[in-house]
């Protein structure tokens, strides 16, 4: 019993400056990582964007197959949801819509749609982080006309 009371006693937590060097050395290594971590979080988010262009794209080409015309700009996406009652009607609106509901962009906004567009027969795009018409890095807009980086 009494060998274990001193060996209790004995131990000691950490100095002072052990924790500083320990802090020290976890700022350095947060201050290497985050930003390759943060940046892949942006890229991330353009991926997601792509991959709602193929989904909708996908929808959009079936709407088409059905009513033999895409949804007009005023239509907008809201079209493959539900039937639109603006003109063109679709003739042969599927039951249950194209999707079952519409993505917003990664920044919580809906994408933009164009028909007929100015870049192919349908225009899909995102004003990207700030939501404002240009911009660079991921404040840039983001189109289904431009090649996925």
């Amino acid at each position: 019993m009494k060998d274990y009371a001193q060996a209790a006693g004995a131990q000691r937590g950490f100095s002072l400056v052990e924790i500083l060097v320990v802090l020290v050395i976890m700022g350095l290594l947060i201050s290497i990582v985050a930003p390759t971590v943060l940046n892949r979080a942006d890229e991330a988010r353009v991926q997601k964007v792509y991959a709602d262009f193929k989904a909708i794209e996908t929808a959009l080409k079936i709407y088409r197959l059905d009513n033999y015309v895409y949804p007009t700009t005023e239509q907008g996406l809201e079209a493959l949801v539900e039937a639109s009652s603006l003109d063109p009607e679709p003739r042969n609106f599927k039951a249950g819509g194209y999707l079952q509901q519409l993505p917003l962009d990664p920044w919580g906004r809906p994408y933009l749609y164009l028909s007929p567009g100015e870049h192919g027969e349908v225009d899909l795009y995102s004003l990207g982080a700030d939501g404002v018409s240009g911009g660079e890095d991921q404040n840039a807009d983001v189109g289904n006309w431009r090649e996925q980086e």
